[in-house]
């Protein structure tokens, strides 16, 4: 159910955004972007805690997208959602060119 979730929580963004400005492709990045940020965010924590002894300062700025900070779940909580709200976007534009 977990991961039935986060798309629908994109996908929610995305309407609210495409109902505003009349752009699905809007509402697709602002969806897709909070769980990348979110997903980023958790890694960049991961990383720190488990590689540069629990402090920010240790880690270089680019910690957050070191592989080694990233999870298979990870991974597919912002992927999930960034599949929905695209697949949304491309039927919205072939429906109402």
């Amino acid at each position: 159910m977990h991961h039935l979730a986060h798309p629908l929580i994109a996908l929610a963004i995305q309407s609210v955004i495409a109902m505003v400005t009349g752009n699905w492709w809007t509402g697709a990045a602002a969806g897709s972007a909070y769980f990348v940020g979110r997903e980023y965010a958790q890694a960049e924590y991961r990383n720190i805690e488990h590689n540069y002894g629990g402090r920010r300062a240790n880690m270089p700025f680019w910690g957050g997208i070191q592989l080694r900070a990233w999870t298979l779940k990870g991974i597919t909580d912002f992927v999930y959602p960034t599949a929905a709200v695209v697949a949304v976007a491309l039927i919205a534009k072939h429906t109402h060119p």
